[in-house]
């Protein structure tokens, strides 16, 4: 890795600057329901100050639309961060994030002080990476540390403008995401299998494409199972159909049609709810009025036995409507198969499939649960991510 980190840093006496993401689900009353996010960030701020530096944290949460809205207020995060810390956290709980009374607090700043800024996302300059944001947020330490993988993907001013204004490194979460996933990548234990699910073909057709080149098997679920049974001829029913992305998932197959695992028996519903009538059927026998909500049971058999036998696997996206319990097995299959399979290194691509992972219980077994998402999937495209990017070489 040829970009600053942590241990690059001279911290003694020092003010830092970290981009966390701290962008967690937060319930009616504004209780937060999942502190992962936070719990991933003390780590870097925990390192910051052992090592003798004052820390001053920022995040966005939500999406505020660039304006203070209560709704978005960064103060539930301020009070867990408190209690998980142990310490005070100074929540400076101003709307244009950065002002006169902020400068003049973070001024007197003492090494092992923690500061929380309100949500960058307060101001319109933040997902325009434009005005003088990026410059106030500099104004106010010494250092920059990117810990936010989950946007990295964007060019904001709390992760790619500063670094215009002052050194920069990787804080250890981003370090590790960038090492792991980069990794698994470029020098893939083999044989490398990647597992690809989630609704859309289009969400994911630059990963399909990039890791065709990379892996050595492919295995498809999910509601993007049907537009490649469709390309296939198969009859679909009523299942999840983009049929603008028929022909390029036949060109797919055609390319690769060694490498790609489609599944051979799927669960239709009559419904998309829980509660309705579903049966298994072969993957070319949906019948006109049912819907495929899930793998089979012996596609499930079929994609554990390529997953036992992998060093490296690689999963993004759920392989039917996990959230419904009828229609869960299939994820949960290919949940347990990864976790099961202790000589692989493993690698969940964040969002719904590190939420499915959590729900079955086993994420302690797998290598690495990504933390972003949309930064993950563009990643495991070959992308350059502007966040990472920005920071300073070696």
């Amino acid at each position: 890795m040829n970009k600053k980190t942590l241990k690059d840093l001279v911290l003694k006496d020092k003010k830092v600057l970290v981009r966390c993401d701290f962008n967690v689900p937060l319930d009616k009353e504004g209780n937060i329901t999942d502190d992962t996010r936070i719990v991933s960030a003390l780590p870097t701020i925990n390192y910051l100050l052992e090592n003798g530096a004052a820390v001053i944290l920022m995040s966005h949460l939500g999406r505020p639309g660039g304006q203070a809205d209560r709704k978005y207020s960064l103060l539930p995060v301020a009070k867990r961060l408190s209690s998980l810390l142990g310490r005070d956290v100074c929540f400076e709980d101003r709307d244009l994030v950065v002002d006169d009374e902020v400068k003049a607090s973070a001024a007197k700043l003492k090494p092992g002080d923690i500061m929380l800024l309100q949500n960058t996302r307060f101001r319109k300059e933040e997902t325009k990476n434009a005005g003088t944001l990026a410059q106030d947020l500099a104004s106010l330490g010494d250092l920059f540390v990117n810990d936010a993988f989950g946007t990295a993907h964007r060019a904001h001013s709390s992760n790619v403008g500063i670094c215009e204004f002052l050194p920069s490194a990787l804080g250890l979460l981003v370090e590790k995401e960038v090492e792991v996933m980069g990794n698994a990548l470029k020098e893939p234990k083999r044989p490398f299998t990647a597992i690809l699910g989630g609704a859309k073909v289009s969400d994911k057709i630059g990963v399909i494409e990039n890791l065709l080149n990379i892996a050595d098997k492919v295995l498809i679920g999910g509601g993007m199972t049907y537009t490649f049974l469709k390309a296939k001829g198969y009859n679909t029913g009523k299942s999840l159909l983009e049929e603008d992305k028929v022909d390029l998932a036949a060109t797919i197959l055609e390319k690769a049609k060694d490498k790609i695992l489609l599944p051979v028996d799927t669960v239709v519903a009559r419904e998309f709810r829980n509660d309705t009538e579903f049966f298994t059927v072969d993957a070319d026998k949906i019948p006109d009025d049912w819907m495929g909500l899930d793998i089979g049971e012996k596609t499930g058999d079929m994609f554990a036995d390529v997953i036992n036998k992998s060093k490296t696997i690689i999963w993004n996206g759920p392989l039917g409507v996990f959230e419904m319990d009828n229609f869960a097995a299939g994820t949960n299959k290919v949940a347990k198969a990864i976790a099961d399979n202790k000589d692989a290194i493993s690698i969940i691509g964040g969002g719904d499939s590190a939420a499915a992972v959590e729900k079955t219980g086993l994420s302690k077994n797998i290598t690495h649960i990504s933390t972003g998402g949309g930064a993950s999937l563009e990643f495991l495209e070959g992308k350059i991510l502007p966040g990472i990017d920005a920071v300073d070489d070696k």
